[in-house]
């Protein structure tokens, strides 16, 4: 029986896939959308972000103030990540609810939201404070999703003996987490994490420049240096801008990225040692310094034990906290009760909104929904095609992960946006046409996520199931379909689902094109959300979104949430 047979089997229903949560859920943010476009549409004040200056000597500046705000979208992403996931594979209510969530926050268009955020921001906060946190928002949402996607993944695939052990050792819920569930997820975690930076990279430039109607939203930052250099066609600044990028990312790969892959290897599932494990110079520089030892004994040790023993104490209180009780329950409903209020207040005055699109407006944004979705399946096999064979090539082989991690690590963070408009002139001379253009910027900003995650998977093959297939003389098709893919199944659905999400994110500046005051588009949602947002037609923005969020959270809901059920129920370690 195939993966496909198991998955799509006959006499299934595919509304059964469907929960009445996901109705709930899209529903609440809907009603956000509204209530944010509201706000929005009634701002309308002129407003203009400072001066981006092209001279050299700012870069570093820029650089460094791109680099705080990536680490503190960074931060912010990890620690919902860590929450949500844990919450959503330990907690079988909470799940009901909380995986609806991920899948519609996932479709949400990051560029589609931003200008309801920004817009609704400055109606409340200082224009620079409004800016600043929307900037960091929009890297939170390109970042977040996938970490915990990864996190729960890994969390509803831990062994039951690993599971029973912890219980037979009678260790409490923060010595569990610690103990099984971050050295468990800690690999895949790492590399979803290198995939959220470069991610974050590749929106930098929208996160540090927008523009929405009459308003011209920017932050001084080398995203919104390289915006402007694109913008003027100034092809120096642009490679000045990507050099330090370039500079940037290596040192970060070197003194963080690589040191983590070479201590998370202790994590693997093995019962025999690696011929080749993975190393880094700065953890060994780290392990044999004096310093650190004596932080480590004096500082670190101590605070650690002081932790154990604060969350020790919290998680036995909250333990004692769960049981029922009135004032729970009585909260609880009190709580429901303002949400459904706030939503059927904000569908009333969204509905009004939306009242303002004509049948024959819905009917296009309906063909947008249909040619996007079109090119994003393109897109998706053209990246599988070689991100499976070159991730398991680099996974499986240490030696070849030492040169290619950085490298792939390089190319995916170097923003595509800033060099495509460059691209499109000469593509269009011989295409005649953005559709070749928009599927390859497309694939540029979800191949990665199919590429770490394999990698990721690979890497974490336990060595004696590799020797044993070796000792059988797998070969061809046999070894691919009986030990590699089956090894390989819940990383790839989940980079998967995360690239899937992310095309539609990158379809909005694949299908629409600015490159000096010339515009350039195809057919497609993304053309149209992008025309609205320039254009401060929200009613348009609104539908566009809407029915992009639709189409996304159907997909995940009838097709991606049986792969993910088959990975959990079928290709586990145990």
């Amino acid at each position: 029986m195939t993966i496909l047979h198991r998955i799509f089997q006959p006499g299934q229903n595919l509304a059964r896939k469907v929960s009445p949560a996901d109705l709930v859920i899209l529903l609440v943010v809907a009603s956000c959308a509204m209530v944010g476009v509201r706000i929005a549409s009634n701002n309308v004040q002129t407003f203009s972000g400072p001066s981006i200056s092209l001279d050299t000597r700012y870069l570093p500046w820029y650089a460094f103030l791109s680099f705080g705000r990536m680490t503190g979208a960074y931060l912010l992403s990890m620690f919902f990540s860590l929450v949500f996931g844990y919450y959503a594979a330990s907690n079988k209510r909470a799940r009901w609810f909380m995986l609806p969530i991920l899948d519609v926050l996932q479709s949400v268009p990051i560029l589609s939201f931003l200008p309801i955020i920004l817009l609704a921001m400055t109606a409340v906060f200082s224009p620079g404070w409004a800016v600043e946190i929307s900037s960091v928002v929009l890297i939170v949402t390109s970042q977040a999703w996938n970490i915990a996607y990864s996190w729960y993944q890994s969390l509803a695939t831990i062994p039951k003996d690993l599971q029973d052990a912890t219980k037979m050792f009678g260790l409490n819920p923060w010595f569990r987490f610690k103990t099984l569930m971050l050295p468990f997820g800690a690999i895949g975690l790492i590399w979803n994490s290198v995939i959220s930076w470069s991610n974050g990279w590749f929106f930098l430039m929208a996160a540090e420049a927008f523009k929405v109607g009459n308003k011209d939203f920017r932050l001084p930052g080398i995203g919104a240096y390289l915006w402007v250099a694109a913008d003027q066609g100034n092809t120096a600044a642009i490679i000045y801008a990507v050099s330090v990028l370039v500079v940037m990312i290596v040192a970060l790969d070197q003194l963080l990225w690589r040191p983590l892959v070479a201590w998370s290897d202790r994590f693997r599932l093995d019962m025999v040692g690696s011929d080749n494990p993975p190393t880094s110079w700065f953890l060994d520089a780290i392990n044999e310094s004096q310093i650190v030892g004596f932080m480590q004994k004096r500082v670190f040790r101590p605070i650690g034990e002081w932790l154990d023993g604060v969350m020790s104490f919290t998680t036995q209180q909250q333990i004692r906290l769960v049981k029922p009780s009135r004032i729970k329950a009585a909260l609880r409903w009190g709580v429901l009760s303002v949400l459904y209020v706030a939503v059927l207040y904000a569908l009333w005055n969204g509905g009004q909104l939306l009242g303002e699109l004509s049948l024959g407006q819905w009917g296009t944004i309906v063909l947008g929904v249909l040619a996007t979705l079109a090119r994003v399946l393109v897109s998706l096999v053209l990246s599988l095609a070689w991100t499976i064979p070159v991730g398991v090539a680099i996974g499986l082989n240490p030696k070849v992960s030492r040169w290619a991690q950085p490298v792939a690590q390089i190319v995916a963070a170097v923003p595509a946006t800033a060099l495509f408009p460059v691209f499109v002139l000469s593509l269009l001379r011989v295409t005649h046409t953005l559709e070749v253009p928009a599927i390859l910027l497309m694939m540029s900003g979800i191949q990665w996520y199919l590429l770490f995650n394999i990698i990721a998977g690979a890497s974490s093959i336990p060595r004696d199931l590799r020797y044993t297939a070796s000792l059988l003389r797998m070969r061809g098709r046999g070894w691919w379909r009986e030990f590699v893919l089956p090894s390989l199944f819940p990383f790839l659905i989940t980079g998967t689902v995360t690239a899937f999400a992310g095309a539609w994110n990158a379809c909005i500046v694949a299908e629409y094109v600015t490159f000096q005051e010339k515009v350039y588009d195809v057919f497609g949602v993304g053309a149209l959300i992008s025309q609205a947002t320039n254009s401060g037609d929200y009613p348009l923005l609104l539908g566009s979104t809407l029915c992009l969020i639709v189409a996304v959270v159907s997909m995940n809901r009838l097709v991606w949430r049986r792969f993910f059920q088959l990975s959990e129920d079928r290709y586990r370690m145990e």
